[in-house]
């Protein structure tokens, strides 16, 4: 197979991976800078050109989008879906997953387990959104941010009503959320790929933090995860429409709950906590489902 990967940087350890893996399973891999693409958008023959040159003869794409390039980024792999090429995690999906806001209102129309959420936008309406997550702490999330940044934990009303002013002047939206306290500053990321979750790691945060991203200092162990864990992230990735997924979970008084859906999971940490070798599990689902015009996520919803 001749497979493109979506990437800024090929020194990236993800992106590394995931070619190691289908060069050693045979395929042909390219790493493709998706900011350096450009679309012909014409009906009945879309093209993308790279560096000049027509891109073609592509079987799979990997997509391996970061926050900060969704808008282009979703619009490449469109193209490529619209030109027939296998895309392992298709452009809707990767939009949904990004909007933190959509994603959990598709989770919980379908009944996913999740911390008491809110929005609003009226400043008048800071105090009625606040009650509805049983005040403070609570968090405050903006709805596009990623790896940590841009969530604040507010553990007065007083630092709370400062966070949402500082958001709101930057005219940003954002969630309100309960702070679980009992996590202990941990979360579950189950790393899903197709029906099954490859593999699962407990992170905790340093101390002072309550974020346990890896980016953001945290530190990983790999942890056994229970049957209804697995059916929640397996549920959840199915709902956003993703193939590939990090599903975080956050272990409550009240069961496990989802924190995230995430659409370009980072191999590093899971992998080195796991001892699981994700990035061939990836390949080896890309061989079996890859074929023209299969594309399955429908609607915007």
């Amino acid at each position: 197979m001749k497979i493109a990967i979506l990437s800024r940087n090929a020194r990236l350890y993800s992106t590394r991976r995931l070619k190691e893996a289908a060069e050693a399973r045979g395929h042909r891999v390219r790493v493709i800078d998706v900011l350096r693409c450009y679309m012909n958008i014409r009906p009945g023959s879309p093209e993308i050109w790279y560096r000049g040159r027509r891109l073609s003869g592509f079987d799979a794409v990997i997509p391996r989008i970061g926050a900060s390039v969704t808008f282009y980024g979703a619009a490449v792999v469109r193209q490529f879906e619209m030109m027939g090429v296998y895309c392992v995690n298709e452009s809707v999906a990767i939009t949904r997953a990004r909007d933190k806001l959509r994603a959990l209102q598709l989770l919980a129309r379908k009944g996913i387990p999740m911390p008491a959420t809110g929005f609003a936008h009226s400043p008048d309406d800071t105090e009625g959104v606040v009650g509805l997550v049983g005040g403070a702490p609570l968090v405050i999330k903006l709805v596009e941010g990623t790896q940590g940044q841009g969530v604040v934990l507010a553990e007065t009303r007083q630092a709370a009503d400062s966070v949402i002013d500082a958001f709101r002047g930057l005219d940003a939206y954002f969630l309100v959320q309960d702070f679980v306290a009992e996590a202990g500053a941990a979360d579950i990321r189950c790393l899903v790929v197709g029906n099954k979750v490859v593999a699962a790691m407990r992170r905790v945060a340093r101390p002072g933090d309550f974020r346990a991203n890896l980016h953001r200092g945290g530190t990983a162990e790999a942890v056994k995860i229970t049957a209804e864990e697995r059916d929640i992230a397996l549920r959840a990735a199915r709902i956003i429409g993703l193939n590939v997924a990090g599903v975080d979970l956050l272990r409550t008084p009240q069961g496990s709950m989802v924190l995230e859906v995430n659409a370009s999971p980072g191999l590093e940490g899971i992998e080195a906590a796991s001892g699981v070798d994700v990035a061939d599990r990836v390949i080896t689902f890309i061989e079996r489902h890859a074929r023209p015009h299969r594309t399955r996520t429908k609607g915007t919803g």
